[in-house]
């Protein structure tokens, strides 16, 4: 590994890492050397995953958090901060979607979304960024965003608006937390295949929207990690308030 991408000491809190994308970031930066807070609302999920790293040699804890609830993200990061002896890196993947039209979409839905895709962020972030202030040693946030928020696609329209929010809300973080040598930037994630969508990708439909895709493929979480790994190290050191596609060229596609 070179070693600017290196993660040796660093200590990292992953939200929404019982599974799925966050799982496998939390993965990916306990295998480069991170000591990595698992943190979902989930506490026997999490559980699972810590034991998946420790297995693997590396080092992990699971904590129970809603990124919701403010004072759940209060108690999660402190405990996540006492456990891991401080804290460099924040993940913020925490998020939930639903296919609605608009015009049959209730607030309560509305709500969950916006409430854990955008300012769940804002309450981890902030929580995040006043410890490593208060410590003066400055930090890594990358919030998971995606491409649907920076272009957007027919009923999900509460998904759209939160991460579109969430590219702004990066922008404001990294602006504000500069001076306290805060680095925060959005990852914006294409299509990943998962087991929840690969029986939609199998489909006619779904096919159809993988051929406008330039790559004329589905993204793997693997394809993530380069991205990921330069936002969170020292080699993405002069990167702040940036929003990163990783698509396969889907933002670049002809209308």
């Amino acid at each position: 590994m070179d070693f600017a991408m290196s993660l040796e000491g660093r200590r990292a809190l992953v939200t929404g890492a019982s599974g799925g994308l966050g799982e496998h970031f939390a993965k990916l930066l306990a295998r480069c050397g991170a000591h990595v807070a698992i943190a979902a609302r989930r506490l026997d999920a999490c559980e699972r995953v810590r034991d998946d790293i420790a297995r693997g040699g590396g080092k992990a804890v699971a904590i129970a958090l809603d990124v919701s609830d403010s004072q759940s993200v209060a108690t999660g990061v402190e405990t996540a901060i006492v456990a891991l002896g401080g804290l460099d890196i924040l993940v913020n993947n925490a998020g939930v979607t639903a296919t609605t039209p608009l015009l049959d979409l209730d607030e309560s839905a509305w709500d969950r979304i916006i409430d854990t895709n955008l300012k769940g962020a804002f309450l981890a972030g902030q929580a995040a960024a006043r410890a490593m202030s208060a410590g003066k040693q400055g930090g890594a946030i990358v919030n998971i965003a995606s491409i649907l928020g920076l272009r957007v696609a027919g009923q999900v329209a509460p998904y759209a608006a939160g991460k579109a929010g969430l590219v702004q809300l990066t922008k404001a973080m990294a602006l504000e937390w500069a001076r306290h040598d805060i680095r925060v930037n959005a990852l914006c994630p294409g299509y990943v295949e998962t087991d929840f969508n690969r029986d939609f990708f199998a489909t006619e439909a779904g096919q159809a929207l993988v051929r406008r895709i330039p790559q004329r493929r589905l993204l793997k979480p693997s394809d993530l990690d380069g991205a990921l790994l330069l936002l969170c190290s020292d080699a993405g050191a002069a990167i702040t308030g940036a929003a990163i596609p990783v698509d396969g060229g889907h933002l670049v596609s002809s209308l």
